[in-house]
């Protein structure tokens, strides 16, 4: 089978779509016909090796597992021995190691069928990006209806879903995004958007119950400015700088005062992808898609969301058909 590999760090250039062994289903796995996969930071920063603690347990000097790829989706193959909740020729879609290729084993417990109204390319937009949205906002956000919630960066690939996910609990959403981006928060449901090229949330006076960073460029000290009582900053992305700061500055700054800031990174599991076809077969959640690419051209998919600008989610397409 076709499938990008990559046996040294760097930049998009050391991947190769080259032809190696079909895997097969463990006892606990499916094997599914990718139909289907998107592009995620994680990848790139796999990737890269970057930052250097990811090789810890990746590989110090070049790559353990030299296959790519998180967000697949696509259909049924086979299933192991234990395998109950999945038969073949179902549609589904998860996460797992090695999405870019033509075909993936994923565990039972990180996979969910996909909704019917939806198309595989649309599927294989939700799972990281969704995921970290849905748990940011509600477990670590604490999001309630009639909550004020921020969404800054609200354009990317998490950004889009954090907007939609926040008004199917009943909150109020501000988007903050950049000009190209205006009409696009405005189409998922945003109440609100700023432009953060013409103005600067955190100096507007305004506070909010929660703040969501799915691409946070202000300091720390900004975002805890700008919540009301009893706060919530959540960091889901952005910079290392902020980073740092999310994970070093915000426990010390949580034992301050009512304000709450917190960095978490999403898990993979069964029970909220479940939800998340729900919302995606209710139209509570639409996924936002910029731009499509062939397998072979998954370095240059990387390139473009390295680049920053993407907005919603970055498809990568198979070159043949799988039934829909």
């Amino acid at each position: 089978m076709k499938a990008i590999v990559y046996r040294n760090y760097g930049s998009p250039d050391v991947l190769k779509c080259e032809e190696i062994e079909r895997p097969t289903a463990g006892d606990n796995e499916v094997l599914i016909e990718v139909g289907a996969a998107s592009v995620n930071a994680l990848d790139w920063h796999s990737m890269r090796g970057t930052p250097y603690i990811v090789r810890i347990g990746a590989g110090l000097r070049k790559p353990k597992d030299t296959r790519l790829g998180c967000d697949v989706a696509g259909q049924v193959e086979a299933v192991g021995r234990n395998v109950t909740q999945f038969k073949p020729g179902d549609a589904v879609f998860g996460a797992c190691r090695g999405a870019f290729a033509e075909y993936a084993s994923v565990m039972e417990d990180k996979l969910a069928l996909k909704p019917a109204n939806i198309s595989f390319e649309e599927a294989a937009a939700v799972p990281v990006a969704a995921l970290s949205a849905l748990q940011g906002l509600r477990d670590k956000g604490r999001v309630q209806r009639g909550h004020k919630v921020l969404v800054d960066g609200a354009s990317g690939g998490v950004g889009t879903f954090a907007v939609q996910i926040a008004k199917s609990f009943g909150a109020e959403v501000t988007a903050v995004c950049s000009t190209r981006n205006v009409d696009t928060a405005r189409s998922i449901g945003a109440d609100h958007v700023i432009d953060y090229t013409r103005e600067d949330f955190t100096q507007s006076g305004q506070r909010y119950d929660l703040i969501l960073a799915a691409n946070a460029y202000h300091s720390i000290f900004d975002y805890r400015r700008a919540l009301g009582q009893d706060g919530i900053y959540v960091m889901v992305g952005g910079g290392w700088a902020q980073v740092l700061q999310a994970m070093l500055l915000g426990p010390l700054l949580s034992l301050i005062g009512s304000k709450k800031m917190r960095f978490f990174v999403a898990k993979i599991n069964k029970t909220d992808l479940v939800l998340l076809k729900d919302f995606l077969a209710a139209g509570k959640i639409v996924p936002v898609i910029d731009r499509r690419y062939p397998l072979s051209d998954v370095a240059e998919a990387l390139r473009y969301l390295e680049e920053g600008h993407a907005r919603g989610k970055i498809v990568i397409t198979l070159e043949r058909s799988v039934d829909k």
